[in-house]
């Protein structure tokens, strides 16, 4: 039963498909290991365990009886602690909802419910999600699962190493600048990020409304595609026969190489090599644009957040970290005038964007330019917090800041990712590309 923790989610679905597994003992085994795991309190900010066997007993009554829900009925997965759960404290990672419990699920906690995913628990986050580092002193923050003295990335930090560390078969994330794709790549999991508005955020602790999407963490593409599928209701992509047989790639040339680790620019270079034998045609792409857009960040992401979250933190100020105190704070520096104007260039550069890269099937860029950040250094330098939360998240919020949709792929060297990004809601034809890459990048 132990490989059963090391399985992806649709070869756990296939067992139960063929008999082979049972869904309450795979529950039962996923919930064991929770307890018993040396990081549990820091992964799990509470487990969900009636509902969770109660969930997998209904599994188990439909396989017997051949009327399974989806390719992943039967299978346990996480959700990050600011997806709505019906009777269970949900807080987003912040003492400022402490306590807090919905009436009803999130959106796609129902969907999936009703293609009979099993509800593991709720996992830690970066607070109100708005760090993608995944430091959070509040109320815990998890370990790396290559290094247990380094943060997990964020702020999807409990949902990634739930299914690094083995104790959840798949987590469901959000992602505003990076939340699920950074954690994703620093614990060498796959991490989509969804087009805006592709999947509901109803019953989802807002960061962003703008920016906000759901998305999941996973073992392969295929469970990322399965995901998407279940949590959107509607069909999962077709991966057979993906190929990257004359794909033409772009590496983003403009700014995402900048500062960027030896071992990210390692990686992404033996990456892009393994692509090339693969049958791919990569070229470079510059696009200046981007630093500009990346310049907006500050009025577009902290007005909004701000404007949002305002009157809740100005209540009991004292109760937040106070780096995201800060950088919710700043928010209040900018006009409406100064919104509006920052959203009008956006959409501009976007669709400068969509212009250039319009003959590529996807650019490609390191998933982050640095390495999982030291927990103390962290705890004990300021300075250093701020600058590695906004370069950790660079590379990754490019894509939302575009509009864009966007995987990060494990590329054989711990904690480093390799991004592709394409054309809003072209996930289908993303996650195709992403299987054919996977193969590749599994080459030796």
């Amino acid at each position: 039963m132990q490989n059963w923790l090391s399985m992806t989610a649709a070869d756990l679905g296939r067992g139960i498909e063929k008999g082979e597994i049972d869904p309450v003992a795979l529950a039962e085994t996923y919930l064991d290991a929770i307890e018993g795991h040396e990081f549990r309190d820091r992964i799990y900010a509470r487990l969900t365990r009636e509902r969770a066997l109660a969930e997998a007993k209904a599994a188990a009554d439909r396989a017997k009886a051949g009327l399974r829900l989806s390719p992943l009925d039967g299978v346990p997965i996480s959700w990050k602690d600011l997806f709505d759960t019906a009777g269970v404290v949900t807080e987003a990672g912040s003492a400022l909802l402490k306590d807090r419990v919905p009436d009803s699920d999130a959106h796609v906690l129902e969907l999936a419910t009703q293609a009979g995913l099993v509800c593991l628990g709720k996992t830690h986050m970066s607070e109100l999600a708005f760090s993608g580092l995944g430091y959070n002193p509040i109320t815990a923050t998890s370990p790396c699962v290559n290094d247990h003295a380094a943060v997990s990335g964020g702020s999807s930090s409990g949902a990634a190493t739930s299914v690094a560390f083995g104790l959840a078969a798949a987590g469901i994330g959000s992602d505003t600048g990076g939340s699920v794709r950074v954690p994703a790549a620093w614990n060498d999991l796959v991490g989509l990020k969804t087009t805006s508005a592709l999947l509901s955020l109803e019953g989802v602790v807002p960061l962003i409304y703008s920016f906000d999407t759901v998305g999941p963490l996973t073992r392969s593409v295929e469970d990322a595609a399965l995901l998407l599928s279940a949590m959107g209701g509607g069909k999962s992509p077709d991966l057979r026969g993906a190929s990257l047989e004359g794909r033409r790639f772009a590496i983003m040339g403009s700014v995402a190489l900048d500062e960027i680790e030896e071992q990210p620019r390692a990686a992404f270079e033996a990456s892009v090599e393994k692509l090339k034998a693969a049958g791919a045609r990569v070229e470079t792409l510059e696009f200046p644009e981007i630093a500009e857009a990346l310049a907006l960040t500050a009025v577009l992401y902290c007005g909004e957040a701000y404007g949002i979250w305002r009157d809740k933190i100005e209540e009991n100020p004292k109760l937040m970290f106070s780096e995201i105190r800060t950088r919710f704070r700043a928010g209040a520096e900018f006009s409406a005038a100064d919104f509006t104007s920052g959203w009008l260039r956006l959409k501009a550069i976007r669709k400068a964007y969509q212009a250039v890269s319009a003959g590529y099937d996807a650019v490609i860029l390191p998933s982050s330019p640095l390495m999982p950040s030291n927990l103390e250094r962290l705890q004990n330098d300021g300075d250093y917090y701020v600058k590695a939360n906004l370069l950790a998240l660079r590379n990754t919020r490019m894509g939302n800041l575009l509009g864009l949709c966007s995987l990060t792929l494990p590329t054989g060297t711990p904690s480093c990712g390799l991004m592709m990004q394409v054309q809003p809601n072209c996930e289908a034809a993303l996650l195709r590309l992403g299987a054919a890459a996977e193969t590749a990048l599994s080459n030796t």
